[in-house]
């Protein structure tokens, strides 16, 4: 049996290819929308892609399910648990193998020794399935599990995105009751030597602690975990409340995800080739707000000058993070145009940021010469008192901002300014300053407020270096 994890640092996801070596049949879990790793993964094991399917409906990024059986002609499998109001859409239908293949609670997928079994799991989603694999030339019994978002390296998935991001109202509650569900009569039913094979890694929204280690067994969660002791003494609401506290913000974006994989997110198929912009070319361009300038630099380098009106989305490894925080492609339609150093960087970047929906990269340029730069407004923190400002704006995650914020701060996370616009001063009131933990969510953030109009002067140095002046002391929640 072929199990291979292909593992996306940037938005801290798994998906995960299942093949049978004696047949040359594959299946793909979770897939991203740039699909090239998997097939050459299924190329170069010799191998033909059979299925697509999904553990749930994602939130943090865009399924790549359709994108994938789109260019394979495999069959779509997707969870037909949750009830109604959790249904995938019928786009998900109009793939070259027919309609998709709806599965409940027991639903069997074979090729070649290889048996997938659907469980349904629900608690961090309604319809959520895990999927029990048995290799049938080693063994009779399932030997491993991709859990999904249900059961995580060290944490659980959380159950209250629904309300987070999807417009539900105290949905989390009845989440954590069905996560509960979920823990004692599916998972902890099983072996302790079955392997568990998370869709999220550390650095994940879709939990508050999750673990750095890639896999897990059903007996480690069971004898380490944080919640392994509730379970062991039936502690139903020590469960639920230790799960619902502390949960870090969830990101705008989620909730334009959550819909899109639900219905059934748009097939690219080949993707348009990139335009190199000259200087002059993209001068024009900008003039004539036609393009939208994407600075990746690091936002040191920005501070000393950059184009007017750019976001700042600095490098590759977090481009779709940071790329959703400041880019809605629901409202903007513009091509976006990225500072690169080579047209395969520029296609990198491309591909990072389809992989949440922004699918408007059109083209690149090298360098900055010759172009107009601004400097952005910064602020020492010695300044800060005497500094006139209408609102002082920490853009951490809540859990940051309880352990310790400056004085008078407000806290709004990175990843939700942009949506919450009216927790702001309207933008002609004054300066905002605002701050992050070392100045690169800072510079993201204040980039996108300076293009929606509004006068951000950064706070240099952001927290650490406003924290590390002696006689400053943050106020604690």
């Amino acid at each position: 049996m072929l199990l291979e994890r292909i593992y996306d640092e940037d938005l801290a996801q798994a998906s995960y290819i299942i093949g049978c070596q004696a047949n040359g049949e594959a299946l793909v879990v979770d897939a991203r929308r740039d699909i090239a790793v998997y097939l050459d993964i299924a190329e170069r094991n010799g191998m033909r892609i059979v299925g697509v399917t999904e553990t749930h409906i994602h939130a943090d990024y865009l399924s790549g399910t359709r994108e994938l059986a789109a260019a394979t002609g495999a069959p779509i499998y997707l969870s037909d648990e949750g009830g109604p109001d959790w249904t995938y859409g019928s786009e998900f239908d109009e793939s070259p193998a027919g309609p998709a293949i709806r599965m409940k609670h027991g639903h069997q997928l074979r090729f070649g020794n290889i048996t997938v079994e659907a469980v349904y799991t629900p608690g961090h989603t309604p319809e959520h399935l895990s999927f029990l694999i048995t290799d049938g030339a080693q063994s009779t019994e399932p030997g491993f599990m991709l859990t999904g978002d249900f059961v995580f390296v060290g944490d659980l998935g959380r159950p209250d995105l629904l309300d987070e991001a999807a417009g539900g109202v105290d949905t989390r509650f009845q989440g954590a009751k069905d996560l509960y569900a979920s823990l004692k009569h599916r998972f902890l039913t099983l072996p302790d030597y079955v392997q568990v094979l998370p869709a999220h890694g550390s650095g994940s929204a879709c939990g508050k602690a999750l673990g750095a280690i890639p896999t897990s067994t059903v007996g480690y969660e069971r004898n380490f975990s944080w919640w392994g002791k509730h379970l062991q003494n039936d502690d139903e609401q020590g469960f639920i409340d230790e799960l619902l506290s502390g949960q870090p913000d969830a990101h705008a974006y989620f909730g334009r995800m959550k819909t899109q994989n639900k219905t059934g997110p748009a097939v690219i198929g080949e993707a348009p080739g990139l335009r190199e912009y000259t200087a002059g070319e993209l001068s024009d361009a900008l003039a004539e707000d036609a393009v939208i300038f994407v600075d990746t630099r690091h936002h040191a380098e920005v501070h000393q000058g950059t184009v007017a009106r750019s976001l700042n989305v600095p490098g590759i490894a977090k481009a779709a993070s940071y790329g959703a925080w400041v880019v809605n492609p629901e409202v903007e339609e513009r091509p976006l145009v990225v500072l690169a150093a080579s047209r395969e960087e520029a296609e990198q970047l491309r591909d990072h940021l389809i992989r949440v929906g922004i699918d408007t990269v059109r083209g690149y340029i090298t360098s900055l010469d010759g172009l107009d730069l601004a400097v952005p407004k910064l602020i020492e923190p010695e300044e800060l008192d005497s500094f006139e400002h209408v609102m002082l704006l920490d853009v951490r995650n809540k859990t940051e901002y309880a352990d310790g914020h400056l004085p008078g701060a407000a806290q709004l996370s990175g990843g939700r300014v942009m949506w919450h616009l009216d927790e702001l001063p309207f933008s002609d009131a004054g300066t905002i300053v605002t701050y992050c933990q070392s100045g690169a969510r800072n510079s993201v953030a204040a980039s996108a407020l300076r293009r929606a109009g509004y006068d951000v002067a950064e706070l240099d140095g952001s927290y650490l270096g406003w924290i590390s002046i002696p006689g400053h002391e943050p106020v604690t929640a």
